[in-house]
């Protein structure tokens, strides 16, 4: 009991040391303690080794509220994103998380649903919480809104071309072609393409990968489906298709979730994939190597996509002590731009249009 005691005593001790004491101990100004434990190159290296030293002896712990509040840094970022809901958010989401956590950053998340309303309310909460944003607004509509309610802070877009910000695109287009050369390849013609939202930049470009490589296709007939990259408008869509009475030999989804979708309804319906239809999606979600079958798709590192942002985030703010701070935004002569590549993941989804005709006779 007196042991226990004890320790509670030690603790309260330790806990009502003041930067001050160790200031007077170590026999120099609380503004030298202040900047060896904040990491500063303004002190001498014998000295910094001797504030430290009598800080452990003291066990002194730093406030960290306070501290926050004296550099103005709440060691927060905040992710804005068009959803928190499905595997391409949460994978962005980790892969910011994993290297934010790694430099002792925590992260703050919210959705906007692609509302610009919504949006501005996200950022007006944000502010003053966070050091700086990584944004998703593929929405072709909302990056000026951004731009007009973030300026004061650093930011990262992504999904989206800025001249303004610093900005993370997916090679959306090259990657939408290379999947349509794939198919083309195995010698598909007629070809069927599930589209994401009009408003959203991925979609288009998507889309125009499509119809891009579909006019180098001979004899080459294109159908195109509205979808929103929900797995009920890829369910949907598919449904439209199985009651053609001249069906596509394959069906590219503008996203995995579509594709899923898709696989669910012509399952339904009693369409073997691929023996009687192909189907192929885009960006690798975890779960497309377990459907059934596995989902041939365009591949995209979306937690790359995390981890680049918030690299490129730190990138545009001063680095203190080996920690980034936005108590001065370093500003950029030129902003930023890069784009994530993709690549085409084969797997069992897919086959030649023959070998289907050999299975249905």
């Amino acid at each position: 009991m007196n042991a226990t005691r004890a320790r509670s005593t030690r603790r309260r001790r330790n806990a009502s040391v003041t930067i001050h004491d160790v200031a007077a101990r170590a026999g120099v100004s609380v503004a030298t303690v202040s900047r060896v434990l904040n990491g500063k190159q303004l002190v001498r290296q014998e000295t910094a080794e001797h504030v430290l030293s009598i800080a452990r002896t003291l066990r002194f712990v730093p406030n960290v509220a306070a501290r926050s509040l004296s550099i103005r840094r709440s060691q927060t970022i905040g992710i804005v994103l068009p959803d928190v809901h499905g595997e391409f958010f949460s994978e962005v989401i980790r892969g910011v998380d994993v290297a934010a956590r790694k430099a002792g950053y925590h992260i703050l998340v919210s959705g906007s649903h692609s509302d610009p309303g919504e949006m501005l309310e996200v950022l007006e909460a944000m502010r003053g919480r966070v050091d700086g944003l990584v944004v998703m607004a593929p929405d072709i509509a909302l990056p000026a809104l951004v731009r007009s309610r973030a300026t004061d802070l650093p930011l990262v877009l992504l999904n989206t071309a800025d001249d303004a910000h610093d900005a993370i695109t997916i090679d959306n287009y090259g990657g939408a072609r290379t999947m349509i050369r794939h198919l083309a390849q195995l010698g598909h013609t007629r070809i069927a393409f599930i589209k994401g939202p009009d408003h959203n930049a991925d979609a288009r470009e998507r889309l125009r990968g499509f119809r891009q490589a579909m006019r180098a296709i001979a004899g080459g007939e294109k159908l195109e489906l509205d979808g929103d990259f929900t797995e009920r408008s890829g369910y949907d869509a598919a449904l439209q298709l199985a009651n053609l009475d001249s069906k596509p030999t394959a069906i590219f989804a503008a996203n995995d979730s579509m594709a899923i979708g898709a696989l669910s309804a012509l399952s339904d319906r009693g369409i073997p994939v691929p023996g009687e239809m192909s189907v192929v999606g885009f960006d690798d979600i975890p779960i497309a190597h377990y459907v059934a079958p596995p989902l041939t798709t365009i591949q995209v590192d979306i937690a790359e996509l995390g981890r680049r942002a918030f690299a490129l985030l730190c990138e545009s703010l001063e680095t203190l002590g080996g920690h980034a701070s936005p108590h001065k935004a370093t500003r950029k002569s030129r902003p930023t731009s890069e784009c994530i590549s993709t690549t085409l993941v084969i797997r069992k989804s897919c086959a030649a249009p023959h070998l289907q005709e050999k299975k249905r006779r």
